[in-house]
């Protein structure tokens, strides 16, 4: 090996078992060798030369890599090197030692997980979620939990071909750290029952709030509570809360009225009226500030903010007073929220959440509208913040006959008429719902169960590009994926009720009874189970040698996407499980399925030769392609993921270009059911930049944050907050899914 291959081999990086990363050691491969060969007859033994030669030759496959490896992998070298010297004695005994080795992690592999989490050098928690602060105790505390929970779902709770093709990155089994315990993943809150109707949080009554700020309040609390019992996002709408701003007016008139008569003081109707307005405004300021404060500052028991997702849609609510209150709400979120909020510096940052939906309609899109000032402000707000994102009312009514948001980031229900007759909702007061009403559909408080994704890209890998052996290994996959779904929906099957009564006794989801099994909202497309997908583009590139933009490979991608639709259907109909395609966002995991294609299939270009692989069906992020060709031709495989999916376009600073802005926000309405633009919002703590901080590589070949004033690298001392799955990451990303902002070209 020569010395620009020695010098590329000490700078790389190699994943020890429990997470940790470390610099690349030539001498304790050799030694590993040298272990094993004292272990045969001296006849048998290989030389010195041979085994600094297997060293060597194992550091010059392990810096061609271009990114870190694992020991798994390094060890497979070593065992083919061994072989390749013909030193077979050796190379058994080298196994029979793996081997053994391997047996005495298994005992033990979750305590040196957990105690490299708590030493804080376990580089995959570190950056596993881009809101999850890995240093603070309430985090370490969850991640400490996961770690023993995901042991015990990998060692007892699921069968082994599932283990490992989930391992191997097969597929993905989302979230098994939860998985032992009996929680769903994401929903939308029944904001308006609770509210409404009352509710109990932690064993107190909460009776129908007597004003807006109230409300707000008590919301805030709900969120909380929900997001503390179960693992994926919330939803709620503003137009639950929007009938208590009349509930504040009424009361602001009458202490108006009171205070006139105590003081002697004569009004007119219309002066009264502008003194209550004015109190009422203060009271919406009041109100919203405590959401998006309250939201950012709260911590659930998993040690980050919650998940949660405020949808904004104008025609929810009746016309006339009632939507032009609601009106007045949504323009305050969205004034509070282009403020952005203080850090611990005093400077004005862009906050994660809650994640921001603005429905786009006939009474807001159009110049003329009423309501267009507030798509104005929309503009302004996403040219600033990154949010709102926007659904098309027109698109979604389309697709799905109805508008309403998903849950969390992109998940999706089913429309509430599937599978009825003659297009009816369904009649059936299932979660026993305080605000059911016979005949109309419903969407709040239903949920989603799970769910489990495939890595297309394995299985045009595995095929080699034979169409043939595509098609027979896609259906093993996807069987395997069904299977593993299935598990999913029976661990929840026999869930009573007690074990979220937020969620299952007190109208956030259903007010079952005490004791009261959940199995009826798991069955009959109350609930859904999501079928996951990867790597669209890359398989494309790996069966036909095209892009699926290419004219010539999108057929082939749009009857991949047809075909897992079809195998959905056929799944819901023979078990009454509502089985739903969905776009998975994918954080930690791009970055967990390039390494595994990597070490299966070696570089093939285009395909596995990066940290990550590309969402769900969307373009290559390093693609050329303009924002508006982008989103029309993303809008055909949308529809085909009808269990959740978002687009996006990537663009520079726009908030001296909102005519642009709101271009493109037309261009959603009329084409695209759900998409978002990405920009920037950064700032350096040493030198007040506010502008874009870069990806660089450092000396090590690793990428890095820094700021293009000063040179500050420091991840504590800036604030940088990017899109990447649907949603704004504050939290800094793994190498993966960092080269994959790295390489994100402009759209617009």
């Amino acid at each position: 090996m020569g010395t620009q291959e020695k010098d590329l081999a000490s700078r790389q990086n190699v994943i020890k078992r429990n997470g940790k990363e470390v610099n690349f050691d030539i001498s304790k491969i050799a030694n590993a060798i040298r272990k094993a060969n004292k272990e045969v007859e001296p006849i048998y033994q290989m030389n010195e030369y041979q085994i600094e030669g297997i060293a060597e030759n194992v550091a010059g496959q392990c810096a061609k890599l271009d990114r870190a490896v694992s020991v798994e992998e390094i060890q497979d070298m070593v065992e083919t090197g061994i072989m390749e010297m013909r030193g077979y004695e050796v190379a058994q005994k080298y196994v029979r030692y793996r081997y053994t080795r391997e047996l005495a992690r298994k005992a033990n592999t979750t305590d040196e997980e957990i105690l490299s989490l708590l030493d804080q050098s376990n580089e995959e928690a570190k950056q596993e979620n881009s809101n999850k602060n890995p240093v603070i105790n309430s985090t370490q505390r969850d991640y400490m939990a996961g770690y023993v929970s995901r042991d015990l779902t990998n060692r007892v709770l699921l069968p082994e071909e599932i283990t490992k093709a989930h391992r191997e990155g097969i597929i993905h089994f989302h979230d098994s750290d939860y998985f032992a315990q009996r929680e769903h993943n994401c929903d939308l809150v029944n904001l308006e029952d609770m509210l409404q109707n009352g509710t109990v949080i932690s064993g107190t009554m909460i009776e129908k709030p007597h004003s807006f700020y109230t409300a707000c309040n008590i919301t805030t609390q709900i969120i909380a509570q929900v997001a503390s019992n179960q693992y994926g996002g919330q939803s709620f709408t503003l137009s639950h809360l929007a009938p208590f701003v009349d509930v504040s007016r009424q009361k602001i008139t009458g202490r108006v009225l009171e205070e006139n008569a105590e003081a002697g003081v004569s009004m007119t109707d219309e002066q009264v009226r502008k003194v209550v307005e004015k109190r009422l405004e203060e009271e919406v300021v009041r109100g919203v500030q405590t959401i998006q404060y309250q939201m950012i500052t709260l911590m659930t028991c998993n040690g980050q903010a919650p998940f949660v997702t405020m949808f904004m849609y104008l025609d929810e609510v009746p016309a006339g007073q009632t939507r032009d209150d609601l009106a007045m709400v949504i323009e305050e979120v969205l004034k509070q929220r282009m403020q952005g909020v203080k850090n611990e510096k005093g400077v004005w940052i862009t906050p994660a959440f809650p994640k921001i939906i603005y429905a786009l309609d006939e009474d807001n899109i159009y110049p003329e509208s009423k309501y267009y000032y507030l798509t104005e402000l929309a503009a302004k707000c996403t040219a600033k913040r990154m949010v709102p994102d926007y659904i098309s009312a027109k698109k979604m009514r389309e697709y799905k006959g109805d508008v309403y948001p998903c849950m969390g980031c992109r998940s999706f229900l089913t429309p509430d008429n599937e599978q009825q007759p003659e297009g009816l909702c369904n009649d059936d007061n299932k979660a026993d719902a305080g605000n059911f009403v016979k005949g109309q559909h419903k969407y709040y408080g239903r949920f989603n169960q799970g769910v489990v994704t495939i890595n297309l890209v394995d299985v045009a890998c595995s095929a080699h590009g034979d169409m043939e052996a595509f098609w027979r290994i896609f259906d093993e996959r996807l069987e395997l994926c069904h299977r593993a779904l299935r598990i999913r929906h029976e661990r929840l099957m026999g869930t009573t009720s007690d074990v979220a009564p937020i969620l299952w006794q007190y109208g956030a989801l259903a007010r079952l009874k005490k004791g009261e099994k959940i199995d009826k909202l798991l069955f009959g497309n109350y609930s859904t189970l999501s079928l996951g997908y990867a790597g669209l583009y890359e398989m494309c590139v790996r069966m036909t040698g095209k892009s699926h933009t290419d004219p010539e490979a999108k057929p082939f991608a749009l009857k991949v996407m047809q075909h897992l639709n079809d195998k959905c259907a056929e799944w819901r109909k023979e078990e009454n499980i509502s089985y739903s395609l969905y776009g998975t966002p994918m954080e930690s995991t791009t970055y967990k399925f390039a390494k595994a294609l990597q070490k299966r299939f070696g570089m093939i270009e285009g395909v596995t030769d990066h940290n990550y692989i590309t969402n769900s069906y969307h373009v290559n992020v390093r693609e050329k392609i303009d924002a508006f060709t982008k989103l029309k031709f993303e809008a055909d495989f949308q529809k085909l993921s009808p269990g959740g999916a978002i687009s996006y376009v990537e663009v520079p600073n726009m908030q001296n270009n909102i005519p642009a802005v709101l271009s493109v926000m037309k261009f959603i309405y009329d084409n695209i059911m759900y998409a978002e633009l990405n920009t920037k919002s950064d700032y350096c703590e040493c030198c007040g930049y506010d502008g874009e901080i870069q990806i660089i590589e450092d000396e090590h070949g690793k990428l890095v944050w820094e700021c293009p004033n000063c040179g500050n690298r420091d991840q504590t001392k800036m604030s940088v907050a990017r899109r990447t799955c649907g949603y704004i990451g504050t939290q800094f990303w793994n190498q993966g899914r960092t080269q994959e902002i790295k390489d994100r070209v402009l759209h617009l």
